[in-house]
């Protein structure tokens, strides 16, 4: 043990804890170290497999295996795999850039055993140990303050923008920062058991589902019913026609293959993460391919203050001279009476408000500030050679020792109401002080954080204030940027809230944010929370839209969807935009997802009551899905214009035009079905290749008309999918020419098809476009 420990004092009266008694607590309490939010690499695997719509495939490709489809069976498999590969690999690269950017809150610590002061692991700490807390630490574990006297920096963990003060009997918590002094203390809690333990379960415990992925999946889920029924009477009416059961079978297979989404999985997962690789190059890194579709129809914004609203710094506010002082001069003595270094963040919002402040005195002799009188103090000699003395400190102290006028006590109590810290400047000589000025600190905005809120609220988004600070010191910085509205002071947070009752909440707690987090959900919002310490980590994993800035702490950034790795808030409006992208991407396929739907298993019985046969085989079936959906993922990369207000899944709307749609697509269908049976009296084996190229065409005259909300010729599409166009109808109907896999099919009944398909495109666009003007789809 003596190689890991070095002793670095002689021995003290307080012995501590003896080596034998600290490895008794260890076994009993446990190692000093936060739950591990992140999610075991094989679980995200596994899970890529268990989704409902993965399980349906895994079903098809079963009974497939079971019928001897062997090549089907393994084309839908590459398309499952490729899904499960794709977005695990995606995710895998986020988490591996996020943990490059993870730090330890403490590696070591400063405590007394055996008698003597020794460094050790932070993970090594139990309750009972004394430990040393010394200028630019990190408090390792809870703790209670023996003796000393520091300033904490607790913003990462509690949210409040200003240092405190503390000495014997003062309790804080594991991730703080000693700004200033010196202290032994007492080990509370370690691990799980302390604060920032206890947060790191919230967020382990924690859960949202994609509201996105959800919606999709309830109206996929009903049109496989749907189909379903369907499927069932179309195989009772083929064993009603006494076909062979080595026809029968297929025939089944048949339908549940056109009632499965196959690409649906693979086109959420290349939307998403076409948008994250972008998103990658402005410096935003999502770490779960969901919070791209979130960040789509994200309503609500909760944002944090300390350190992401505001710089979590301190700088001087307001300069208030007195007595024939000017703003300057009053700068210039608080200067003198300032460290020329170090941690203190009073004194370095001093130097850096007093850069060009004149300074036409000598100091003498500086005193730091003294936790006990709360001020600090300089001798100075001024040009005539006499001595004078300036103090700088908490006002109340600074105005107890000197003379001060009582319009300096309602301008300190007047800035104070504002939520400033304010600090007294005096002067003079020892019994003849006299108040010459006062400093009002602040937190000060993001530069960027106006414009920032502004551009969200244009965007249709509710941005709302969350703060552990103060009501006054919230209210201020929220008037600053752009925040208007009422300030929620209430001790509890109703179980459903709307988040245009109250723009700020203040004095929230950790649990607070978690818990106005649900309650913003449960009043039916997708929201999003944007936060940076170990405090708003348990409302990020909660949020369906987590956000970690760049300066946020290892656990908040694990618990977030995305992380801004570059200063500055303008990566929420990016990610927003691009989300919305990656929404109308969806929305295109799911539109024709639910077209093909409604049309498939329909067309496939009036194709058998129509020629007593099967109209399709299983390959045939599989080579229409796979070209069909090669060109539905290459939506993907397409040209759209994002919404301008939050997205919503209009479920029965969506439904209703794709239903409305489809009718129009399956009386194309069966016309064409009908000309080639009735008319041109075409054998099966061609019937089926006439099936295969219509449904090919057809699908991409849909294709076309459903990509916009507008008419289908008011924007051009990616060079990706005109290119994937070109290759499909290219393929098949090239295969169909040749004979190739199916049945010959002469040309000019090809050339015919491509014709026909043209003039329904434009029909169905004038369709769409009557639909609009009653059903809204975002």
């Amino acid at each position: 043990m003596a190689g890991n420990l070095a002793v670095i004092s002689p021995p003290q009266k307080d012995i501590g804890l003896s080596t034998q008694e600290a490895n008794r607590r260890l076994q009993t309490f446990g190692p000093n170290s936060a739950i591990d939010v992140e999610e075991s690499t094989w679980r995200l695997l596994w899970a890529k497999f268990l989704a409902p719509i993965p399980c349906l495939l895994e079903a098809a490709i079963i009974l497939q295996i079971i019928l001897g489809e062997y090549i089907e069976a393994s084309l839908i498999a590459v398309l499952l795999i490729f899904n499960a590969t794709l977005g695990f690999f995606q995710e895998s690269r986020a988490r591996a850039t996020l943990e490059a950017l993870r730090k330890r809150l403490a590696l070591k610590t400063t405590a007394l055993r055996d008698g003597a002061w020794t460094i050790l692991p932070a993970e090594k700490l139990v309750p009972g140990d004394i430990v040393k807390l010394s200028l630019g630490s990190v408090v390792a574990a809870d703790v209670r303050l023996k003796s000393g006297s520091v300033l904490l920096d607790q913003s990462m963990l509690t949210g409040e923008s200003l240092p405190v003060e503390a000495g014997a009997g003062h309790d804080t918590y594991a991730g703080a920062l000693i700004r200033r002094g010196e202290a032994v203390a007492e080990v509370t809690a370690t691990g799980h058991a302390t604060k920032f333990g206890k947060t790191a379960e919230l967020v382990r415990t924690a859960h949202n589902a994609s509201s996105q992925q959800q919606a999709i999946f309830r109206v996929v889920l009903y049109l496989a019913i749907t189909n379903g029924i369907f499927a069932i009477a179309l195989i009772g009416y083929s064993i009603f026609l006494k076909l062979p059961v080595e026809e029968i079978l297929p025939l089944g297979l048949i339908a549940v293959l056109a009632s499965v989404p196959v690409a649906l999985p693979a086109t959420f997962t290349l939307a998403a993460a076409n948008s994250a690789q972008k998103l990658a190059k402005t410096g935003v890194l999502p770490t779960r391919l969901s919070a791209v579709d979130e960040a789509a129809t994200m309503n609500v914004l909760c944002v944090d203050k300390t350190g992401t609203l505001t710089q979590n710094e301190l700088a001087i506010a307001k300069v208030v001279p007195f007595d024939g002082y000017d703003e300057n001069s009053i700068l210039g003595l608080a200067l003198l009476a300032s460290s020329d270094g170090g941690l203190d963040p009073i004194d370095a919002a001093v130097r850096e408000a007093a850069r060009q402040a004149p300074v036409d005195l000598r100091l003498v002799r500086f005193t730091p500030f003294d936790p006990g009188t709360k001020i600090a103090q300089a001798m100075v000699l001024d040009s005539s050679g006499i001595q004078r003395t300036i103090i700088k400190g908490a006002f109340a102290y600074v105005a107890k020792d000197s003379v001060c006028a009582p319009l300096a006590t309602r301008k300190a109590a007047e800035l104070e109401n504002q939520g400033l810290r304010v600090l007294g400047v005096a002067e003079g000589s020892a019994g003849k002080m006299r108040l010459v000025g006062l400093l009002a600190l602040s937190d000060p905005p993001r530069p960027e954080a106006h414009d920032c809120v502004r551009t969200l609220q244009r965007m249709g988004i509710h941005v709302v204030m969350v703060t552990g600070d103060a009501p006054e010191t919230a209210a201020t910085v929220a008037r600053a940027v752009g925040l208007e509205g009422k300030v929620f002071t209430g001790k509890t947070i109703p179980d459903r809230i709307d988040p245009k009752d109250f723009t700020v909440f203040a004095g929230c707690l950790p649990e607070d944010k978690f818990t106005l987090v649900k309650a913003f959900q449960s009043a039916g919002h997708i929201v999003g929370m944007c936060g940076d310490g170990a405090n708003d980590a348990p409302a990020l994993r909660q949020a369906q839209f987590g956000i970690a800035v760049s300066t946020s702490t290892d656990v908040a950034k694990s618990a977030a969807g995305i992380v801004l790795t570059e200063p500055g808030l303008s990566g929420i409006v990016s990610a927003v935009t691009e989300g919305r992208i990656a929404f109308q991407r969806i929305l295109t396929y799911t539109l024709r997802s639910i077209l093909h739907k409604v049309r498939q298993v329909p067309y496939l019985g009036i194709g058998l009551f129509m020629t007593g046969h099967a109209i399709l085989t299983p390959m045939l079936v599989v080579i229409s899905m796979i070209t069909g959906d090669f060109l539905a993922m290459s939506s993907t990369t397409d040209n759209v214009v994002p919404s301008p207000r939050p997205n919503t899944w209009k479920i029965g709307d969506l439904t209703l035009m794709g239903i409305m749609m489809g009718a129009f697509d399956l009386l194309f269908c069966v016309l064409v079905l009908w000309i080639g049976h009735a008319r041109l009296h075409l054998p099966i084996e061609t019937m089926q290749t006439l099936t295969l190229v219509n449904l090919v065409v057809s699908g991409q005259a849909i294709y076309y008309v459903v990509r916009e909300r507008r008419h289908l010729w008011s924007s051009r599409p990616s060079k990706i999918v005109v290119t994937c166009s070109i290759i499909d109808l290219a393929l098949v109907p090239s295969l169909a020419m040749t004979g190739t896999l199916m049945a010959p099919l002469p040309v000019p009944i090809i050339a015919g098809l491509f014709g026909v398909a043209a003039i329904f495109a434009f029909v169905l666009d004038g369709v769409k476009t009557l639909l609009l003007h009653y059903l809204t789809i975002d």
